[in-house]
């Protein structure tokens, strides 16, 4: 195999690329990785410059292709080194640049390297292309960040250092609806979910559902305002994705991309947006201009589980932390990332680490079952 590091995904015709993905997965499709390139969202002025490996046979046929950064921050992984980046520092290290394969701001499991359902066949030459590349770019290390379990098994001969968290995903064990769903719960969790759905209505608000061509360019601008406004509310900065990728995700992948928006009247007080698969709902953006009780909760999961049950849909990914969702029928769910940095004593370091902490998430996991909402909690 001849590795090939490209600085735009454009350099790949959407079609090549998207042949070597395994699934629906959205996040890995050239369209979404494109329009975050093209919108301005990453790039070497946001610390987040695309390094995208492919893999060529001799004939020069692309038989893998895997989503690179060269990261300049930590910032935007939901896997959090910050700790390591200082000891670095106090050492008279450089921790940055580094090398991550990850999807930018986007803590979703799925595919890392994309070889057309070939990839374990391909894992050593793309380790063996990031490692030199990392020499290469006199990087600290490297990094896969959220990869699905059958591609984690493929990199676990490898050595590296196995990182474990944990998110919270709702399961849908084939529930005909809402209230089949609520009627798997406790009586008292039951009777607050109702509550919880009902005062929202009674605030006189209702939802609309919104998937492709439905959205509408001022949907768009609306939507980027709320986004806007809630991360200039909760971080200080109006957030990492510009107004051109959500018009671009609408416009490349409509087929994928829901938007529910909570209405009072004919005024948007807030709205969500979604992408989708066959077999998940991907919750991801958020944004309101005005706080009202439980709005949140029904915008961001009770309408997410409407669709998903809607829809037939496996599972539904809320994204990253959120112990609030364990009320809700959201089971802790454990992920992995796998970390390689090039000085040896840091790496010996970061193993004792993570086998550590993995005990800690383990602990935290089991803890968190027993808060599960559901009359048997022994749910795996």
């Amino acid at each position: 195999m001849t590795p090939e590091f490209i600085d735009r995904i454009d350099a790949v015709s959407p079609e090549d690329w998207d042949r070597l993905c395994p699934s629906d997965y959205p996040f890995t499709r050239h369209a979404f990785l494109a329009s975050l390139e093209d919108s301005g969202s990453v790039g070497a002025d946001t610390g987040w410059q695309p390094q995208h490996l492919l893999l060529r046979d001799d004939q020069g046929d692309l038989k893998a292709a895997m989503p690179v950064y060269r990261k300049d921050h930590s910032y935007g992984e939901y896997v959090f080194d910050w700790g390591w980046a200082q000891a670095y520092a106090e050492h008279g290290l450089d921790y940055y640049p580094k090398l991550i394969s990850a999807i930018p701001f986007t803590p979703c499991t799925g595919p890392r390297l994309l070889a057309a359902g070939q990839e374990a066949q391909y894992w050593p030459a793309a380790i063996a292309a990031l490692q030199q590349q990392t020499r290469t770019l006199g990087a600290s290390g490297w990094h896969c960040l959220f990869p699905d379990e059958t591609q984690a098994e493929a990199l676990r001969p490898a050595g590296l250092a196995e990182r474990t968290g944990c998110q919270f995903h709702w399961i849908n064990r084939q529930y005909r609806d809402f209230e089949d769903f609520l009627g798997q719960l406790s009586s008292r969790k039951r009777k607050n979910l109702r509550k919880e759905r009902r005062q929202v209505a009674d605030q006189g608000f209702h939802f609309q559902w919104k998937v492709g061509a439905d959205i509408q360019d001022e949907d768009w601008t609306l939507f980027y305002g709320l986004y806007q406004l809630t991360y200039l509310k909760r971080s200080g900065h109006g957030g990492y994705l510009t107004p051109a990728f959500f018009r671009q995700l609408g416009e490349r992948m409509p087929e994928q991309t829901l938007m529910v928006q909570a209405r009072l009247g004919e005024e948007t007080i807030a709205a969500a947006l979604f992408l989708f698969d066959r077999n998940t709902l991907y919750g991801r953006y958020w944004g309101c201009r005005a706080e009202f009780e439980f709005l949140h909760f029904e915008t961001c999961y009770y309408q997410g589980l409407d669709f998903v049950l809607a829809r037939g849909l496996a599972r539904f990914d809320g994204g990253a932390q959120g112990e609030h969702k364990l009320a809700r029928g959201f089971e802790p769910r454990l992920t992995t990332s796998f970390h390689q940095l090039m000085e040896p004593a840091f790496q010996e370091a970061v193993q004792h680490f993570v086998a550590r902490e993995r005990e800690e998430v383990l602990g935290y996991r089991d803890e968190a079952r027993a808060h599960l909402p559901y009359r048997q909690t022994d749910r795996q």
